[in-house]
């Protein structure tokens, strides 16, 4: 007689569990020695800025007593004083004048020879570029001698355009070397495509090539401004008399006006540097994303 056995039901296999997307893997911590170098290069940053801004809401006994300790009590009679200057107001006005004067100068120029050399080929193109790129090895001490000459023959010695116009000569190496990138990483269709629909040169140059590269103008004109506003050596060979004077020069006038007067110096100092400091904070982030897209191009 047959035996017949009846076979077990097979269960299907069941189908492996996938880790859900919207999980997020552990966050993995870099190494700690790396975090205190970093947190360590911080704090020699901003101690000195520290120190000053809160040197400033101190008296000169406190500073003398206890040099590293907070206010007490807090005075803000220093930056009263300052602020109600007239002094203080004009070089800042003069500082003002200078920086957008460079800046303006240093983005046209800037943007209209780097369109030239990215998007145009001619002879001695790479003689050019190299040009403006050995003018980063090229700082504006070792200039200072024979460009005082050249100024005082222009006539604009003890003239804020004495100290803008070279300003915007020394900025345009690392503006070109910024937009060359941008320029060159627009496609040639959108060119022939702008040409087919009838725009010129200049009308492709204004409506499409400002703003497809706007991140990287945005990026130079910070540096220049920033530039200009804290340059020091150039407005001390150009400029002479006080009303002339930038706020970099109006701080060593006034520490040597006050010198016996450290707590008013120091306030004076800390609103010299806060627009500087204000305008970096606001638009960091445009600075790095623009030399970001010039390293990409």
């Amino acid at each position: 007689m047959a035996i017949t056995t009846s076979a077990a039901p097979v269960k299907p296999a069941r189908p492996a569990r996938r880790r859900s997307s919207n999980a997020e893997a552990p966050q993995k911590w870099g190494n700690p020695g790396t975090y205190f170098i970093a947190l360590l290069f911080i704090a020699v940053c901003l101690a000195p800025v520290v120190y000053i801004v809160l040197g400033g809401f101190r008296t000169n006994s406190q500073i003398t007593t206890s040099p590293a300790a907070l206010p007490h009590p807090w005075v803000v009679s220093n930056y009263i004083q300052v602020l109600t200057s007239t002094t203080f107001w004009g070089e800042f006005a003069n500082s003002v004048i200078v920086a957008i004067v460079t800046t303006v100068g240093t983005v046209v120029l800037g943007v209209m020879v780097s369109f030239v050399l990215a998007r145009y080929n001619f002879k001695f193109k790479g003689a050019m570029y190299s040009l403006f790129a050995a003018g980063l090895m090229f700082p504006l001490v070792i200039a200072i001698t024979p460009l005082y000459i050249v100024i005082k023959d222009l006539g604009l010695v003890d003239n804020l355009m004495g100290v803008a116009i070279p300003q915007i000569a020394f900025s345009l190496p690392t503006t070109v070397i910024i937009l060359v990138p941008f320029l060159r990483a627009i496609p040639m269709e959108i060119e022939e495509a702008a040409s087919i629909d009838g725009a010129s040169r200049l009308g492709f140059f204004f409506r499409m090539v400002i703003p497809l590269s706007l991140p990287g103008v945005v990026t130079v004109a910070i540096l220049a401004f920033i530039g200009a506003w804290n340059n020091y050596v150039l407005p001390l060979y150009i400029l002479n008399s006080q009303a002339n004077f930038t706020l970099p020069l109006g701080v060593q006038a006034f520490s040597s006006q006050y010198s016996s007067d450290t707590a008013k110096v120091l306030a004076f100092t800390s609103l010299s540097m806060l627009p500087a400091l204000i305008f970096f904070s606001i638009f960091q982030k445009r600075i790095v994303g623009g030399l970001t897209g010039a390293v990409k191009g």
